[in-house]
């Protein structure tokens, strides 16, 4: 077993169902799903394995289901979120980031005001009316079942999930392969985040999270945690009371 290195988090409890994931990602407030070399956050795949070097094991197959349970069932928000890759966000932080990532608008305001692209926009606009969907049937409904909209899709839903707009939410088997991704809104998923939200200012929020992080990882600099939160170095030194 491997003792924690970087920043990943010494747990010293067992991590085998989904409600002790959740305790681990509450402790977090954040974390990533599996370790990253530059993305200097937790993760749940060491907090349940107990080493770094990742392979597909028992371990790596458990967190894959929970990526998508965990926020079908309401428990933790799983996006694409630091560095567009795999990340688990707890309740209670939730509405912070949010409140980051700006006011809840609709998605043609959204659309004209130049923060997602129109591939984004359609997708949105499919979610908002049929609800959560699968893959599959979410491309073919926004038009974009081909190879070059595969890519297209991929390169939307990047962005939507980076601005906190969409949400993993369960799994479903379309075909023989892979079960696909589903996907929901974060505004139907987690309603009461997102008014949560509307009562903290950006700069609160920074400051809630740049004091958990704090709490974590005391000897963090302000370069490095502007850099993860995508943050100004004057934000950041506002966030940490500096």
């Amino acid at each position: 077993m491997n003792r924690p290195s970087g920043h990943e988090l010494s747990w010293p409890r067992l991590i085998r169902t989904p409600s002790e994931a959740t305790r681990f990602i509450d402790h977090a407030g954040f974390c990533v799903l599996f370790p990253l070399k530059n993305v200097p956050l937790a993760s749940l795949y060491y907090a349940v394995a107990k080493r770094r070097d990742v392979r597909w094991d028992k371990y790596a197959q458990l967190i894959w289901k929970w990526k998508d349970d965990l926020p079908k069932k309401r428990r933790a928000l799983y996006a694409k979120y630091f560095k567009s890759r795999g990340s688990f966000l707890s309740l209670q932080l939730l509405p912070y980031f949010l409140a980051i990532e700006g006011p809840a608008v609709g998605a043609e305001a959204c659309y004209k005001m130049g923060r997602i692209s129109h591939d984004a926009l359609e997708l949105w606009q499919v979610l908002e009316k049929h609800g959560a969907l699968p893959t599959l049937e979410l491309r073919q409904a926004s038009k974009l079942e081909t190879p070059a909209g595969n890519k297209r899709f991929k390169k939307a839903m990047l962005e939507l999930q980076g601005l906190l707009l969409v949400t993993h939410s369960g799994a479903a088997q379309e075909t023989e392969a892979w079960a696909s991704n589903c996907f929901d809104l974060v505004a139907r998923a987690f309603p009461r985040e997102v008014r949560q939200a509307q009562k903290i200012s950006p700069e609160n929020a920074r400051k809630a999270i740049a004091a958990r992080y704090r709490a974590l990882y005391p000897s963090t600099s302000t370069v490095q945690i502007a850099r993860l939160f995508g943050w100004t170095k004057a934000q950041a030194l506002s966030a940490l009371g500096l």
